[in-house]
């Protein structure tokens, strides 16, 4: 992609807008950061700026309309990087008005500013977004980017997993500022790139969780191109596509589908399993919870059950494990049952720790696959785990994602 590096720009004197995603989970008892992870993250580039003598701006949000719970202050972050990075990160409740304009105007070199919850302008939350189709140009023309922009020598966005999001902070600077990726966005599209275009063989693909959406999308992509060797299913995913090969689930397992209008991907399972079936593999037996929440598998050939299927069966599970230690790359999306309760845990447990010990090149992205991942073992035994989930899935799709399209475009228009 002709994204320009961070690291092929002056930076030295320079005041820079960087956009990272830290949006951190919140703990809804205490409103407090429950996790670091994209804190962690976005150190790199922070540190690269800062240390190169850069005046550093930071942009970035904080939840959503769609989960308000989230939405809080981001003067926890600014501790929270303070103390991570050893140096002072600044603070104002501010987002582009004449108090952050102000504090821009006054920073040195090395030192770094991070801004309010950019969420608190409507035109960056997500129901904007869906109401209002703006176009990059015209998002130029928004509070936070005229505001802004001018102020700014450069615009260095760093953050993949919101790289789907078309919103002004996302898409509307590159359109009046030089632009460049940060470390961790280069080093995500990279990686990407690299399991989407040219994986070590064999290519296994573990599609599990609730979000079938992006799995499906996912799935119809690598098998059409041959990217995927092979392809697990667990989760809904795989109760999906047993529907779809003939088993009768039962009913409470049936509703659940239906209930969430997942059955609308049945025709399209059958479709694949029809054409890619060598490459799909299916449960051969599955759990679910007893009456006094023991665990109790049966085999699909058995099903129906009364009771809701949580979880793969052990026979399944070592079916798999055999799949991912013989895989040479292996990307996994959504863990493979209830993993929060006892009986439905299993499987999650046992296909993590399979790919943490496994010698292929391992890549895992989005909140509930690292959030389970995490669970069971230590994430530095995954090769590479991708801030992103929406938009690792779809980068590996191939549909495109606004931010890194505008990021192109102002490469393109800059090496003219």
């Amino acid at each position: 992609m002709q994204i320009r590096s961070l690291e092929d720009m002056e930076v030295g004197g320079r005041t820079v807008l960087l956009r990272p995603d830290i949006n951190s989970p919140i703990d809804r008892e205490t409103g407090r950061i429950a996790d670091e992870n994209r804190l962690d993250k976005s150190l790199p580039t922070i540190a690269y700026l800062a240390d190169a003598g850069a005046k550093v701006v930071i942009i970035a949000h904080q939840g959503d309309t769609l989960d308000y719970h989230n939405l809080v202050s981001m003067e926890e972050h600014a501790e929270r990087l303070t103390s991570k990075l050893g140096r002072p990160v600044k603070f104002i409740d501010d987002v582009a008005g004449p108090a952050a304009r102000n504090a821009i105007g006054e920073l040195e070199r090395g030192e770094i500013l991070l801004l309010e919850n950019i969420r608190i302008l409507t035109e960056e939350v997500s129901t904007f977004e869906s109401a209002v189709k703006l176009t990059p140009w015209e998002m130029t023309r928004t509070y936070l980017v005229r505001h802004l922009a001018p102020l700014m020598d450069l615009y260095v966005n760093d953050a993949f997993a919101a790289a789907h999001r078309n919103a002004p902070s996302m898409v509307g600077f590159q359109e009046l500022l030089p632009s460049a990726g940060g470390l961790l966005l280069m080093d995500e599209v990279n990686t990407l790139s690299s399991v989407a275009e040219n994986p070590a063989r064999p290519c296994l693909f573990v599609l599990g969780g609730l979000k079938i959406s992006d799995a499906f999308a996912m799935m119809g992509k690598v098998l059409q191109d041959g990217a995927a060797d092979n392809i697990i299913t667990s989760g809904v995913t795989a109760n999906v596509m047993l529907w779809a090969g003939g088993a009768d689930l039962g009913e409470r397992s049936q509703s659940f589908i239906t209930d969430r209008s997942l059955d609308a991907f049945v025709p399209q399972a059958k479709q694949w399993l029809g054409e890619y079936g060598d490459r799909i593999h299916v449960p051969t037996d599955v759990a679910f919870a007893g009456v006094n929440g023991e665990r109790v598998e049966v085999a699909v050939a058995d099903l129906p059950t009364d009771r809701l299927i949580i979880d793969i069966g052990s026979e399944t599970v070592t079916h798999y494990e055999g799949l991912i230690s013989e895989a040479a790359t292996i990307f996994v999306n959504g863990p493979a049952g209830v993993y929060e309760s006892h009986a439905g845990e299993y499987g999650t447990r046992r296909l993590w720790e399979a790919v943490a010990g496994a010698d292929g090149k391992s890549v895992i992205g989005g909140g509930d696959t690292v959030a389970s991942a995490r669970r069971f073992v230590d994430l530095d035994d995954i090769g590479f785990v991708s801030t992103g989930g929406g938009a690792m899935v779809r980068f590996l799709s191939g549909q495109p994602l606004p931010m890194l399209d505008a990021m192109e475009r102002a490469g393109k228009r800059e090496s003219r």
